[in-house]
């Protein structure tokens, strides 16, 4: 392979790695929400996505199935799973979380572990007996169109850049923009980062720590559905979907930094590179493989990660 063929192949996989890693980063903000509220580690997380896609699924065809419908659908499937996120926190999660989980052994964080372990598995033979095995996907006319940058140095080299996967990059970064000026501007975010630094206090000053929590659990996994459905128009997906995401997602947070949410963006942005740069020296069957060595490359230089700031405990 000559210079020219490698240069255009890391070009390519460099544009595939920025258009993924920002759907990754929408998805990775959502569960930094979660965790950065509540403390809560959701396993859930990845098969709230994959309702999602599905959600997204139905969507589309209910639109009609226009050019624009898939992207329509990936939106309205926010406020369909945070309807879904509310009732499980109403009458699960609320068990085991806030102020109730002190009472639990080892600060309720075992009950928690559990409890969304079995959501995760219910959701995950649940979506197998509703939807079947077959895997599906979003049919959509821009994800098999794509834009040509170039030529460059005379014929040699070709960037190919995907349309459909642009169209949920762009929509991926607006909707967190979005979010971000939520919690930095509304009073919804001005109280959930009240109940995430301080309950008690947040308790004193009038503020409904345990609604708090519950906006926050339904918001987050309403961002990460949002996330799949972007997704579920570039890859296809099944019930059982959710378990390698929910890796993916946990990585790219502790790579960006717990709490932080630009730090999880950046973190899913980075998983996104690190995950389409590894096929230019590996197979695609390893893409995972060179994600894990570089979370754990940045866990042992950098435990804060990449984007968070070291904190002394006493």
């Amino acid at each position: 392979m000559d210079a020219a063929q490698y240069a255009e192949n890391f070009l390519q996989a460099l544009t595939a790695g920025l258009l993924t890693g920002a759907i990754y980063g929408l998805m990775c903000v959502g569960l930094s929400l979660i965790f950065g509220v509540m403390r809560v580690i959701n396993f859930a997380q990845g098969d709230f996505m994959m309702l999602g896609m599905y959600a997204a699924l139905y969507a589309t065809a209910w639109l009609g199935g226009g050019p624009a419908a898939p992207w329509i659908a990936a939106l309205l499937a926010g406020p369909m799973i945070f309807v879904v996120g509310v009732l499980s926190h109403r009458l699960l999660i609320s068990r085991v979380t806030g102020l109730r989980s002190t009472a639990l052994a080892a600060d309720g964080h075992y009950a928690q572990l559990i409890l969304t372990l079995g959501l995760a598995l219910i959701l995950q033979n649940g979506g197998l007996t509703v939807f079947g095995s077959a895997p599906v996907s979003i049919a959509t006319p821009l994800s098999s169109s794509a834009w040509e940058l170039g030529p460059l140095l005379g014929d040699r080299i070709s960037v190919f850049v995907n349309q459909g996967q642009t169209v949920g990059a762009v929509i991926a970064l607006l909707a967190v923009a979005a979010f971000v000026v939520l919690m930095n501007r509304s009073r919804l975010g001005k109280s959930l980062r009240a109940a995430a630094d301080n309950p008690v206090a947040a308790i004193y000053m009038g503020i409904d720590v345990e609604r708090a929590h519950r906006l926050a659990f339904g918001l987050g996994v309403a961002i990460t559905a949002v996330g799949g459905g972007l997704l579920a128009t570039v890859y296809p997906f099944q019930p059982y979907i959710g378990l390698e995401y929910v890796i993916v997602m946990y990585a790219g947070v502790v790579l960006g930094g717990l709490g932080s949410v630009t730090g999880a963006f950046a973190g899913g942005l980075v998983i996104g590179l690190v995950q389409q740069l590894s096929t230019l020296v590996l197979p695609n069957q390893l893409q995972n493989t060179a994600i894990f060595v570089v979370f754990l490359a940045v866990v042992l230089l950098r435990p804060q990660g990449l984007f968070g700031r070291a904190a002394r405990r006493t």
